[in-house]
């Protein structure tokens, strides 16, 4: 987490219909008839409503900086539940459990992150798991939770009874168009489905922005413009203050640590490529752990499939119009990485030549939309 000078106000998006954020598959109704959705949405779906509500009364190349988004619920922040977990049990790095029954058995590649295993502590000691148990542990977890973990750096197995399923349902609904005087569906552009999500009551999204808003005001947020109602909410400051101090205390420790990923993580890096049909051009390549950390540095990481993000950039002719982007794949939130001693990401180092590259400019831009944001959790 990077410390930021800048002052922020914390809102909570409260829908007042479904929501439909469409994934960064292409789609066009007739070639392919599913049209995907994504929840929780990532940072540019937000950006790009505050942005159509800002734009009214300033200046039209605005620019912010943002956290979130995150979940909400009775005016408490929720995060991802840490992927470092097999149900209850916290997972260790093997070349950390030097009294494990795998190590210097398992063989696998020294130049990647080592493989993760249940600690020969939990093994030897009786499972304190239960099926039931299973059931009801969290896919998010309130931020008192949370905080407990960035301080102790395990989350004690009373504590996942307080997290919650996903607080959302998908509402399938499809789309016919028929033949003029006729009751046929047609042949073309006739028939696709979407998923439109529907948040549960008392739920919210949650973000922090450094621009002052008068609320409560509606804006458009998401496929076909439906409505959300943003509101001030500072419970939230106090509570994001307690946990960005405490990670930014632990991150300044020169120890193992633990780094967890609370919003999508894009780790991006340009490499220029010979092809035959264009010569050299740059392609963009994306992995689940930023490319600056090393293996020696970096030993394990907890994640899972990758989210696809799908954007938009200013069209270079010169009309003022928005033009899709190129897509990135992000780390999924929940992710753990484990270092021998925290490390910065690309994003905040400072180029020691003091030009700042394009490609540490798009890091940057993208920690700004609050992507890639870490705390920090003494191992």
């Amino acid at each position: 987490m990077t410390p930021n000078t800048a002052e922020f106000y914390w809102y909570t998006i409260t829908p007042l219909d479904v929501l439909m954020f469409r994934d960064a598959k292409p789609f066009t109704p007739g070639e392919r008839a599913w049209a995907s959705s994504t929840f929780p949405p990532n940072a540019h779906a937000i950006a790009g409503a505050l942005r159509g509500l800002l734009s009214k009364t300033m200046d039209e190349k605005l620019s912010f900086k943002m956290k979130g988004p995150f979940l909400c619920h009775d005016q408490a922040l929720y995060f991802p539940r840490p992927l470092n977990y097999a149900g209850i049990t916290p997972l260790v790095p093997l070349s950390w459990d030097n009294s494990h029954p795998l190590k210097g058995q398992m063989v696998y590649d020294t130049s990647k992150p080592c493989p993760l295993v249940k600690p020969s502590w939990a093994q030897l000691s009786p499972s304190d798991e239960s099926e039931d148990e299973e059931k009801h542990l969290g896919d998010y977890l309130p931020w008192n939770v949370i905080y407990n973990y960035v301080q102790t750096g395990k989350i004690d197995p009373k504590q996942w009874k307080e997290g919650t399923k996903k607080p959302w349902s998908v509402e399938t609904r499809s789309h016919n168009a028929l033949e003029v005087g006729t009751r046929q569906v047609k042949d073309a552009d006739g028939y696709f489905v979407e998923n439109a999500i529907r948040l549960k009551d008392g739920w919210s999204l949650a973000i922090a922005i450094d621009q002052n808003i008068t609320t409560p005001v509606t804006l458009r947020l998401g496929g076909e413009g439906h409505r959300a109602v943003l509101e001030s909410c500072n419970a939230l400051s106090d509570q994001w203050s307690k946990l960005s101090a405490m990670s930014d205390e632990n991150r300044k420790q020169s120890q193992k640590c633990m780094a967890y990923l609370i919003t999508p993580g894009i780790f991006e890096r340009i490499r220029r490529k010979q092809t035959e049909e264009n010569g050299y051009r740059d392609i963009a390549y994306c992995r689940a752990y930023p490319w600056e950390w090393k293996s020696d540095n970096l030993v394990g990481v907890a994640t899972d499939k990758p989210v696809p993000i799908s954007c938009r950039i200013q069209d270079k002719n010169g009309s003022s119009q928005s033009i899709p982007a190129p897509q990135v794949f992000a780390a999924p939130p929940g992710s753990v990485y484990y270092l021998k001693q925290p490390q910065p990401l690309y994003a905040e180092e400072e180029p020691t030549a003091g030009v700042i590259s394009k490609a540490r400019l798009r890091a940057r831009r993208m920690r700004q939309l609050g992507y890639s944001e870490l705390l920090w959790i003494l191992y």
